[in-house]
C-alpha cells in the first residue's frame, strides 16, 4: 500500500509534514486502509478568525486566531490555545493531530485539537490580553463546548486566561460551564495536581524506561533542557527519587554543576529573579548553551521546544535515554541518526501526556460535580502514564520499532477500531 509522501524536509521542518513523516511510517507497519489513512491525514475543521482589539492607546489591531480541530472520533475534542507571533496554520494542525495521538496513547476519550493566536503577549497589558481573549472565545463560541472542543493552556498562557475563556463562554450561554476549558483556578474547578502534571508524566516515563534499560534512578545522571513548568517539576520529582541532575537550561543559558543542581534552590531563584536563571550561583553557566544536549548523561530531558535535537548535531548526543517534555524536539530526519546510535527515545505522544490526563481528570470532576484529592488525582495520572509505557513498549518490541513508531502504532490502532466501529459516509 503506497501512502503519499510529505514534502522534502528542509533545515526547519515544517511541523506538519514531520508529524506525517512519522504517522506514515506506523501507518505502513499497520497495513491501515486508504479509507482511514485519507481521514486521519487531515483535520476535520480549520477555524480562522480575525480579531479587532481596542488597545490601551486606543488604536485598533487585528489579530489573527486559529482553531484546528483534527478529530472527534474517539470523543470530543481536546487541545491548548497558545498566544506567541511564531503561531501559523501548519503549527496548529500538527500540534491537533499530536494532541489526536496523545489522547490515544493515553487512552482517554478525546480527540485532538489547537488553537492559537498570533500576538506577543509579553509586549501587552493584562486588559489587552483579557479582551482579546474575550473575542477570541465569542468567535470560537460555536467551535467551543464540553462536549465538542475543550481548550487548556499553552505557551503564552494559563489559569488567569482559562478563567477568561470559562467566563465569556458562559456569559454568551446563560450559565456558568465550568467544563468548556480546563487548566483554571483551583476556585474555579481547576484540578489539584495540574500544575505538575506534565512534569510528572515526564518523571514517569522516564523512570519505566529506565528500569528496562537496568538504570538505576540512584546512579542516574540526568540533563535537563528548558526550566519551565515541564523540566522544572521533572527535574525535581527526579531529583527527590534520586536522580543526580547535572545541568538544567533556560532562556538566559545552560548551568552545570557535576556534583548535582540542588533543583529546589534553582526554582526558588527563577521564581524571584524574574522567571530566570540569569545569575543562579548554584551552577557554572556553559559558554555554549547547545552543549548541554552532549553531555555524557544518562538521560536527557529536552523540555524546552521544538527542533532542538538535528540530523546535524544528533551524533553528538551521548544520553542513553531521550526522554521528550517537549512537543517536536527531535526533527524527523534526526531519528534515523539516534535509531543508529541505539539511544531509547520516549517520543513526546507519551512523556508529556500527564498534562493532558489531568486537564481530562479536571473535566470529570467538573461533570461530576465533585473534587478529588491531589493524591488521587496524581495516584491516577501515575497509574495511566505506566499503564501507556507498559502498552507502548510492548508494541515495540513486538512490531521492532523505535518508542516513537510504536507510540504512533498503537494510537492509530485505537482511532482506526473506533472509526470502523462508528462508520463513515
Amino acid at each position: 500500500m503506497a501512502y503519499i509522501e510529505p514534502a522534502p524536509i528542509k533545515d526547519h521542518e515544517n511541523p506538519f509534514e514531520s508529524m506525517m513523516s512519522r504517522f506514515i511510517i506506523a501507518a505502513e507497519k499497520l497495513g491501515l486502509e486508504d479509507e482511514v489513512y485519507n481521514v486521519l491525514k487531515s483535520p476535520d475543521k480549520q477555524v480562522l478568525v480575525s480579531l479587532p482589539i481596542t488597545m490601551d492607546n486606543g488604536s485598533i489591531q487585528v489579530f489573527e486566531g486559529y482553531r484546528v480541530i483534527h478529530s472527534n472520533i474517539l470523543g470530543p475534542s481536546k487541545g491548548g490555545v497558545r498566544y506567541d507571533m511564531d503561531v501559523n496554520l501548519d503549527e496548529v494542525k500538527a500540534l491537533a493531530a499530536w494532541m489526536t495521538w496523545k489522547c490515544a496513547v493515553v487512552d482517554i476519550p478525546y480527540g485532538g485539537a489547537k488553537g492559537g493566536i498570533k500576538c506577543d503577549p509579553r509586549k501587552m497589558s493584562a486588559g489587552e490580553i483579557e479582551r482579546l481573549t474575550r473575542a477570541y472565545t465569542t468567535a470560537m463560541a460555536e467551535v467551543f463546548g464540553p462536549d465538542r472542543d475543550i481548550p487548556a493552556p499553552d505557551m503564552g498562557t494559563g489559569p488567569r486566561e482559562m478563567a477568561w475563556m470559562m467566563d465569556e463562554y458562559s456569559r454568551n450561554h446563560g450559565m456558568t460551564v465550568n467544563a468548556v476549558v480546563t487548566g483554571k483556578p483551583i476556585t474555579l474547578g481547576g484540578s489539584l495536581g495540574r500544575a505538575e502534571a506534565t512534569g510528572r508524566g515526564v518523571m514517569i516515563s522516564c523512570l519505566s524506561a529506565m528500569e528496562k534499560l537496568q538504570i538505576n534512578p540512584y546512579n542516574s545522571i540526568i540533563a535537563v533542557q528548558g526550566f519551565g513548568n515541564v523540566g522544572s517539576f521533572a527535574a525535581l520529582l527526579l531529583q527527590e527519587r534520586g536522580a543526580k541532575v547535572v545541568a538544567i537550561s533556560d532562556i538566559s543559558g545552560s548551568y552545570y554543576n557535576e556534583n548535582g543542581i540542588n533543583i529546589q534552590e534553582a526554582i526558588d531563584y527563577r521564581d524571584n529573579n524574574e522567571r530566570t536563571l540569569e545569575g543562579f550561583e548554584g551552577a557554572t553557566k556553559m559558554e555554549d548553551a547547545e552543549e548541554l544536549l552532549f553531555l555524557d548523561v544518562d538521560v536527557l530531558i529536552p523540555a524546552a521546544k521544538e527542533d532542538v535535537i538535528t540530523p546535524k548535531n544528533a551524533d553528538r548526543i551521548q544520553a542513553r535515554l531521550i526522554v521528550e517534555g517537549a512537543n517536536g524536539p527531535t526533527m524527523a530526519a534526526a531519528d534515523e541518526i539516534i535509531n543508529k546510535k541505539g539511544i531509547m527515545v520516549v517520543p513526546d505522544i507519551l512523556a508529556n501526556a500527564g498534562g493532558v490526563t489531568v486537564s481530562y481528570f479536571e473535566w470529570v470532576q467538573n461533570r461530576l460535580g465533585y473534587k478529588w484529592t491531589r493524591e488521587r488525582v496524581n495516584r491516577r495520572a501515575d497509574r495511566t502514564i505506566r499503564a501507556a509505557f507498559e502498552n507502548v513498549y510492548n508494541k515495540h518490541n513486538r512490531y521492532n520499532v523505535p518508542m516513537r513508531i510504536a507510540a504512533y502504532i498503537v494510537a492509530i490502532s485505537k482511532i482506526n477500531k473506533a472509526y470502523k466501529y462508528r462508520g463513515g459516509y
